[in-house]
């Protein structure tokens, strides 16, 4: 596996602090942030996925704990629109230039904006996908949202 990505070489650019952490991906897995939890034996609160979202028609990228569920009415409310919805996967993997189960908020093609979960800040630490199946960034909340200029918002159930 290679540890060079988009998504590491954004944060090599921009200067952020940031681990690695691979484990042995399974595509067959219901739910990719549960089984990378599972595989790296950390809390799934503590391991984010990323979302590529349509909010009013225009792309938007969520990041949220990996245990929890997007609520749709309060996406749209954190990028000021009024309806959000899943963007389909070929469109994500288009817009990104990842693979859905390793799409990461840094290093997309076309970068847009996003909103970071609230409870996901009050973390030390968190996991996020680092630009391929099985590949996962370590850091701090704090420079998740810096580097990305994100938003934070309530965004789950």
């Amino acid at each position: 596996m290679s540890r060079t990505t988009p998504a590491t070489l954004a944060l090599s650019r921009a200067s952020v602090p940031f681990a690695l952490a691979e484990y042995v991906y399974d595509g067959t897995a219901e739910r990719v942030g549960l089984q990378a939890a599972g595989a790296l034996g950390v809390s799934p609160a503590v391991v984010l996925k990323t979302l590529m979202v349509e909010v009013d028609g225009r792309p938007a990228c969520v990041v949220v704990p990996s245990d929890s569920e997007v609520n749709m009415k309060k996406v749209a409310a954190a990028f000021g629109g009024k309806a959000a919805a899943m963007m389909k996967p070929a469109d994500a993997e288009r817009l990104t230039g990842y693979k859905v189960g390793g799409i990461s908020p840094f290093g997309q093609r076309r970068q847009v904006v996003t909103a970071v979960e609230e409870m996901a800040t009050l973390e030390a630490e968190i996991y996020l996908n680092g630009g391929q199946r099985g590949l996962q960034i370590r850091m701090r909340p704090d420079d998740l949202v810096a580097a990305l200029e994100a938003k934070v918002a309530d965004l789950i159930r």
